[in-house]
């Protein structure tokens, strides 16, 4: 550590320090909190479980985030990583679509902020609400910037659609859906999702 003389570190090196241990604190109880909620859901998991599975105390937890409802918000701030859908063919946006959905769900780990949060959603208000506002501000906008008119306002059902896919592959684990694989998946849902947009 750089010094003013033998024994006084600098204040501004003193201060990397102090930020770079914060941050770490605060991705220890985030990634804590993601496997909480993970497998215990909203409701089951305590500041006190997350805490020490971060090997902290829990007024720490309560110092960064205040409450467990905040520290959900956080762990779950979730960016879908759509990609630029203005140089996509139309015909062919409803494959890419249910590729980039499933390829986001399955090359994620299991804690993935997406996956904790539609688990969530299901018995959770607060987790229902943040996927609504998840699609409404970023598929929403994503997918209405390359349709026209008369399809656009059909992009609840192919939320819908891709939802359920979801919740019948991840989180119900349904056979006739989870024993499909990728390709036999886009071969069947593209063609449902483009008759949704009447693409």
């Amino acid at each position: 550590m750089k010094t003013t003389d033998e024994n006084q570190p600098l204040a501004g090196a003193q201060d990397a320090d102090g930020a770079r241990r914060s941050d770490r604190t605060r991705a220890a109880i985030l990634r804590a909190a993601r496997e909480r909620f993970a497998e215990h859901g909203f409701e089951r998991t305590t500041i006190r479980a997350v805490a020490a599975d971060a090997d902290i105390d829990p007024s720490m937890v309560m110092r960064y985030f205040g409450t467990k409802e905040r520290l959900f918000d956080a762990a779950l701030d979730i960016d879908l990583r759509l990609p630029d859908l203005t140089a996509v063919p139309l015909a062919d946006l409803p494959e890419l679509l249910v590729r980039h959905f499933l390829d986001r769900w399955e090359s994620d780990p299991p804690d993935d902020g997406l996956l904790v949060l539609l688990r969530s959603a299901v018995t959770n208000e607060r987790a229902a609400q943040r996927t609504r506002d998840m699609f409404a501000a970023q598929v929403a906008p994503a997918v209405t910037e390359v349709l026209p008119p008369r399809a656009a306002a059909r992009i609840g059902l192919v939320s819908a659609q891709l939802l359920g896919l979801a919740l019948t592959r991840y989180l119900l684990r349904m056979p006739a859906v989870t024993e499909l694989t990728k390709e036999e998946i886009v071969a069947t849902l593209a063609p449902a999702i483009a008759r949704t947009l009447g693409v």
